[in-house]
């Protein structure tokens, strides 16, 4: 071997031990990065006319296990799914409170039963014949504030569905143009991992939105398609469409129009947690705004309902003529089944009983359709009201399993069906997570391991002093010939 080729072939090694030493340091630097794929040099023997001529650099890659990535993706959707369906009916459980907790929906009903009870022991007191007003008053406020909770958290969906649609827009855009800058970069001849990364970053973003899986395609350009195969990025970005609602009552529904659903390049797609932009965050708001929420008013509506139904019954108020409401009106007038949607919102005491809105406390004694007071010492109307709301009845509406229940009863069943569901989206929620953790530690274990760096740092040190002391023995040698 001539003395030149030995000196190409230690400058090569020392080219190669830079870019090494290089890597590694960049590696160290961004070993707690967020998105960071630790590098890899790739070097290989370069030859010159049949002859060795050192070392050469293939390039820089990233280091990245493709199947652990998509898999913490999927894991990444599905527990940010569960953690806000879980989040809201554990609000909504809330709300209704334990029935043991004073100012809890089923301590309501069981207040106004108890003050009846207590009114029709002396029915001639004013004191508790008020006391039943206000017992009746407080549970339909807590209806009201129930179910304007409810409807807030239906609002609060609608507007956190927005957000995620722009987001999903604007990721969408930038990992196209990112695509285009590492195609150009590539072309060039320069690195472009550091712009992967940050396309790693987006299509993260992406899918904590929605479930997505990343597709390779030629000259590292990737394509995004969703679990439910729509196509979100293939050579240009898709357009999601939402328009808020801003306010929503319970009657608005998107099967009436009245709200929106999502679109895709100006196309309709269904709008729910099972269809193909559901499954992730954006899934999780689809399902509070059009399933959840609308499940818990129609378990208020049908408690609210069957208050109303109870004390228009035939007998309970004798004085009370066709038509005319009960104790409890639907905004003063009686119950229409064809407009149940949001009663519990609408539900309140009869005016006639209520002195604060011109009502006399005595009609609770000696009916609403009494034209004159009759016998303060005579609780049999009030006797009657009591045991209106402790008789078994079955529901005429909700979910409910079809079985007789006092008013109280039916209020207790409203809150078990919500800490079921809450139950199940908390086990299932649990399940997500501990998916999540053990894919995130997966990934994770691919990253930078800065011990290993090092070590590799000081091999690279080795390599850089020999091809430096090779330079070094073929100066001298060339110094000793020219001196011949």
């Amino acid at each position: 071997m001539s003395l030149s080729t030995s000196l190409a072939n230690a400058l090569s090694g020392l080219t190669a031990s830079s870019r090494a030493a290089g890597v590694i340091s960049s590696n160290v630097a961004n070993a707690l990065t967020e998105g960071y794929a630790r590098r890899d040099l790739h070097l290989s023997s370069q030859s010159l006319g049949g002859i060795g001529a050192g070392v050469q650099v293939d390039g820089i890659t990233r280091s990245v296990n493709v199947a652990v990535l998509a898999d913490r993706r999927l894991a990444d959707a599905d527990a940010g799914n569960a953690g806000l369906k879980t989040g809201f009916l554990s609000r909504v459980e809330t709300l209704l409170g334990n029935p043991e907790d004073a100012g809890s929906l089923a301590a309501r009903v069981a207040e106004v039963e108890a003050a009846l009870v207590q009114a029709a022991s002396r029915p001639d007191s004013q004191a508790r014949l008020q006391g039943v007003v206000d017992a009746a008053n407080a549970l339909t406020d807590h209806l009201g504030a129930l179910t304007d909770d409810v409807q807030q958290a239906r609002m609060d969906a609608d507007a956190g569905i927005a957000r995620q649609v722009e987001t999903l827009n604007t990721s969408l855009v930038q990992i196209d143009r990112l695509n285009a800058e590492i195609l150009a970069q590539r072309a060039a001849g320069r690195d472009a991992t550091a712009l992967m990364d940050q396309r790693q970053l987006l299509v993260d973003r992406v899918a904590e939105i929605v479930p997505v899986r990343e597709v390779p395609r030629d000259r590292d350009q990737i394509a995004l398609f969703t679990t439910g195969g729509a196509i979100l990025l293939e050579g240009n970005p898709a357009e999601i469409g939402f328009t808020p609602a801003g306010v929503i009552t319970a009657d608005m529904t998107i099967g009436s129009g009245a709200l929106s659903g999502l679109t895709i390049n100006g196309m309709p797609v269904p709008s729910t947690d099972d269809g193909v932009l559901g499954g992730g965050t954006l899934g999780a708001n689809l399902a509070i705004r059009d399933n959840l929420a609308p499940r818990a008013q129609r378990q208020l509506d049908a408690l609210a309902r069957d208050l109303i139904e109870r004390f228009e019954a035939p007998g309970v108020d004798p004085t009370l003529a066709p038509g005319q409401p009960g104790l409890f009106t639907d905004a003063g007038a009686v119950v229409d089944p064809l407009r149940e949607e949001g009663l519990a919102g609408r539900i309140r005491l009869n005016a006639l009983v209520d002195p604060a809105a011109g009502g006399q406390l005595w009609r609770l004694r000696d009916g609403l359709g009494a034209a004159a007071p009759g016998n303060v010492g005579d609780a049999t109307l009030l006797t009657s009201l009591g045991a209106a709301l402790s008789t078994g009845r079955v529901p005429s509406s909700g979910d409910f399993i079809g079985a007789a229940r006092s008013a109280s009863g039916l209020a207790a069943d409203v809150l078990s069906g919500i800490a079921s569901a809450r139950q199940q989206a908390e086990f299932r929620e649990s399940y997500s997570v501990s998916r999540q953790e053990a894919l995130t530690e997966l990934h994770l274990a691919d990253g930078v391991d800065t011990d290993a760096e090092m070590q590799n740092l000081l091999l690279v040190e080795q390599a850089y002093s020999a091809n430096a002391r090779v330079i070094q023995v073929i100066d001298d040698l060339l110094q000793q010939l020219v001196r011949l």
